[in-house]
């Protein structure tokens, strides 16, 4: 087996096609050494200040028909509004005085814009106009060449108003998307380091929308004005990417740290490369469009450290499917909420790179090329503690996720078939044997008997009422019916379990955590389930090996070796 790479979570700055347009490709400057004297051909330079913010070397204008013009009219939730206004809090609502601080470059026209130097109150909104979602030109690509950011009152980076590649269509939904077409383009110049420190705008009703009810207290029904809840922000699919196009990504910088979350998009995000470190309060990738949005994650390096201080948060937060095909991953969610490293609504698909995600809460991994490991913790694990992995052979790979957490997912290309300890310092850990019930054959009311079970010791049934009785009223079919389309799983002469879908499971490597119940069947623990939602397990001898087969394994119950 080859070595691992050490990978820490502990670091804070640390397809096919459904098709969303043309395919075009990306625009790329020329190899310099020095980014500061980078150019890209057709492009235009903004060069941020607190003093006076230049554009190609001129003062830039504040005539709305220009390509870039300055203004004072940031969109931030105001505060002093009642509950028609919007559904924000006072914890979310800002003074007219600190709204009023923010200068806006706002980008009006197609094209590339290379920003570089420093705005500290400030906003960088990019607008084509309402026409221009449905106009495949209407393409703007912003150039990150060394600039710092930072807005208190909304995101630091918008796209309002460019071309949508996509579809919202749920009929067509699908995991494989092509964005390469997408209006909104960020790329993360070699060799500079870029910081966006940005806040939030609540959910803020168009005043001719609301709907009261009778009494006139409460709202019914309104629809959104805006909405932008990370620093990061498009309502666009967009695309980050790093400047070279090497299998690590380039080598520019992008750290955002953000009040609310990090990096969104309204519908598809996808990022090809860059060194992309992010801190936040909430999630820290999200993509919002219910069974739509695909978060896809093809290269570059990729650090999530959620800060909780909105109590909550995953890593990445997909509420469509998240795909993994290439890059590096670490991700670790909210201290003490039932979050994920990562997590998808409708699917995690992880093809190649490395992911390393810790949290309290585990999303189903589905198909995909690499195996994985995922170790379920008996308590709680205080972030900031090393955690090693060590193959038979004496390969180590070593993993500090930030945050505290009760599970530990691993996905590495070069993790492979074989024995293997996992180490907490110089304490090995070790894992409980078999979890059982939850794959039983004929469990969830799909035995295809009648005969009602004796009671378990202790219990009796009501009286009057014979374990062979149905109440009065009530008739027992000929036959038990399974729905239609649903199997049961197959108990396999190895002990093994095979699911309707093919995939094979061996209790003997799962083990409900202590303290936890529940009694859901297939599609628990390896298949979209909880933590805890497996069937009782009887009293089983531990193992301090983990044998790790090909595809996805399940560890639980993880705790130091007797």
């Amino acid at each position: 087996m080859k070595r691992f790479s050490t990978m820490l979570l502990s670091a804070a700055l640390c397809l096919n096609l459904m098709a969303c347009g043309q395919k075009e490709e990306a625009v790329q400057p020329p190899d310099t050494e020095d980014p500061a004297v980078q150019t890209w051909d057709g492009s235009l330079t903004i060069e941020l200040s607190d003093d006076k913010i230049l554009v190609d070397g001129a003062e830039a204008a504040t005539d709305p028909a220009s390509a870039v013009y300055i203004a004072n009219d940031i969109v931030y939730y105001e505060e002093g509004k009642d509950f028609t206004y919007g559904e924000g809090t006072e914890a979310d609502a800002h003074s007219a005085e600190e709204a009023a601080a923010h200068t806006v470059v706002r980008i009006t026209q197609p094209g590339t814009y290379v920003l570089q130097g420093k705005l500290s109150a400030g906003q960088v909104a990019v607008d084509l106009g309402e026409d221009a979602e449905e106009d495949p030109n209407a393409v703007v690509t912003l150039v990150l060449n060394g600039v710092d950011i930072t807005c208190t009152v909304a995101p630091a980076v918008i796209f309002y108003n460019v071309y949508e590649c996509g579809s919202t269509d749920t009929e067509t939904a699908s995991k494989d998307v092509d964005t390469s077409a997408a209006g909104a383009n960020v790329i993360i110049a070699d060799g500079t380091e870029n910081t966006v420190n940005g806040s939030y705008v609540a959910r803020i009703y168009k005043p001719d929308s609301v709907e009261l009810s009778e009494d006139g207290t409460e709202v019914l029904d309104a629809k959104k004005l805006h909405k932008y809840d990370a620093a990061f922000y498009s309502k666009m699919s967009m695309n980050v990417s790093g400047e070279s196009s090497s299998v690590e990504g380039g080598s520019g910088v992008l750290n955002i740290n953000a009040e609310n979350e990090g990096l969104d998009s309204e519908l598809h995000l996808t990022i090809n490369g860059g060194d992309i470190n992010i801190v936040s309060g909430n999630d820290g990738i999200n993509t919002n469009e219910d069974g739509v949005s695909v978060t896809t994650i093809n290269g570059g390096s990729v650090s999530i450290v959620v800060s909780g201080e909105t109590g909550e948060g995953d890593g990445i937060d997909s509420n469509g499917w998240l795909v993994i095909n290439g890059g590096t991953v670490t991700a670790a969610a909210c201290n003490n909420s039932a979050d994920s490293g990562i997590d998808s609504d409708m699917g995690i698909h992880i093809n190649g790179g490395f992911v390393a995600a810790s949290g309290h809460m585990l999303d189903r991994i589905e198909d995909g090329g690499q195996t994985y490991a995922v170790f379920t913790f008996a308590q709680t694990q205080k972030g900031g503690t090393e955690v090693t992995l060590k193959s038979a052979d004496g390969d180590m790979a070593t993993y500090t996720p930030a945050n505290d957490y009760s599970i530990l997912l691993v996905c590495d290309p070069f993790l492979e078939e074989g024995d293997y300890t996992l180490w907490q310092g110089e304490q090995q850990l070790a894992h409980g044997g078999a979890m059982g019930g939850g794959f039983r054959p004929g469990g969830m009311g799909m035995s295809g008997g009648t005969e009602r079970p004796e009671p378990p010791e202790g219990m009796k049934f009501p009286e009057g009422l014979e374990p062979s009785e149905l109440p009065e009223g009530m008739e027992r079919p000929e036959e038990a019916v399974r729905p239609e389309g649903m199997e049961p799983p197959e108990l396999n002469e190895d002990g093994t379990i095979t699911l309707p879908d093919g995939t094979v499971i061996d209790p003997s490597q799962m083990q409900r955590p202590e303290g936890q119940g529940g009694g859901r069947g297939p599609g628990g623990m390896m298949g979209g389930g909880r933590p805890g939602m497996m069937g009782g397990a009887g009293e089983t001898e531990r193992s301090d090996v983990f044998a790790i087969q090909n595809g996805g394994n399940m560890f639980s119950g993880v705790s130091a070796a007797e």
